[in-house]
């Protein structure tokens, strides 16, 4: 019997060994001291990026100066899949624990973006870059992309006039990907049921909609004048009339926006609604709530024509006589401001 308790003693006092050796262990790995002199460090976990990835990154920041203690600690906690993408600020995290902590607690750095109505693919990717700091080109060439554009179930050639402009929230650190991807979503979001019934309504497509919607954003400073704006692009559509819609040209154009010369009108592409009738292949920029709501729903007129007035709205006319005079009218305002501009 003794000998039993002893077998027994001996085996207890291995296993409380074991299990303090463990304890030790486990906060010495946790609370290795990093020697990290920076108060405050920012740090970027870029998408795909392993532990080991992660442990190179904060060792070459001087972050940590033991990657093995901090890979240990990372899978000590269980948190091998659990440090979000982001750039994260790292607040005196000088040992693994706060280190991990501040990594996998942390709110990523936010930053806000406001996507206007108007916008081109192009203007978008420059403003993004600048804000989100990722390569425009990349960005451009996903809207392009046909697999990216199956793999999002976007009926188009491409993005143009599917991000929705609005205002936004990402993560400092994401990529030119993850901004589309959630953009896309959010553009299927707006996009309702109720607007989908009203384009078969109408007899028009998702992207024509889109089309007409961002013509409509081209021409319009007012909101109250997109239905009537619209109503002469759809009274021109059951015409058979060409569109002739000056945003479309300044699309197409290497210097726009600029005042358009007569040679411009004549510009080979099938975006050139002076050549060529009824809507172009696509949108030329990304129009807005108010404008997408115009060309579903345009205000029931006659008119077939409108120029600018010179005060931000426009003359309209049912026939061509008229519009004729409204030009003639528009032309005197021009030059009576250039003689303005020249005695100045």
């Amino acid at each position: 019997m003794g000998k039993y308790f002893k077998k027994r003693s001996f085996f207890l006092l291995c296993s409380g060994m074991t299990v303090l050796i463990a304890v030790i262990l486990f906060f010495v790995v946790l609370f290795w001291p990093q020697d990290n002199d920076h108060l405050v460090a920012r740090v970027k976990v870029k998408p795909g990026m392993s532990l080991s990835g992660i442990s190179n990154m904060l060792y070459e920041n001087n972050i940590i100066s033991n990657k093995l203690m901090f890979q240990w600690a990372v899978k000590i906690l269980g948190k091998e899949k659990n440090i979000p993408i982001g750039t994260f600020r790292l607040v005196k995290a000088k040992s693994n624990y706060k280190i991990i902590d501040q990594l996998v607690y942390g709110a990523p750095e936010v930053i806000k973006v406001r996507l206007l109505e108007g916008w081109d693919i192009e203007k978008m990717a420059e403003y993004l870059s600048e804000k989100m700091d990722f390569d425009k080109t990349k960005f451009i060439h996903l809207t392009k992309d046909k697999k990216f554009l199956e793999r999002n179930q976007i009926d188009a050639n491409t993005l143009e006039g599917y991000l929705h402009p609005d205002t936004y929230h990402f993560f400092k650190g994401d990529t030119p990907e993850s901004v589309l991807v959630y953009l896309i979503k959010q553009y299927k979001l707006f996009w309702t049921r109720s607007f989908k019934n009203r384009a078969e309504l109408l007899g028009f497509t998702e992207n024509e909609i889109l089309t007409l919607a961002s013509i409509i954003e081209g021409e319009a400073l007012y909101d109250d004048e997109r239905p009537k704006i619209s109503a002469v692009y759809h009274n021109r559509l059951k015409l058979n009339m060409k569109l002739q819609a000056d945003p479309t040209i300044q699309y197409i154009i290497d210097d726009a926006p600029r005042r358009l010369l007569n040679k411009d009108l004549r510009i080979k592409s099938p975006y050139n609604t002076y050549l060529h009738k009824g809507l172009p292949p696509g949108p030329i920029n990304s129009p807005g709530k108010k404008s997408i709501l115009a060309a579903l729903y345009p205000e029931e007129n006659d008119f077939l024509y409108f120029v600018a007035n010179g005060e931000g709205y426009h003359s309209f006319s049912t026939n061509e006589r008229d519009h004729n005079i409204a030009k003639r009218r528009l032309q005197k305002i021009r030059r009576k401001f250039k003689k303005k501009q020249k005695i100045k």
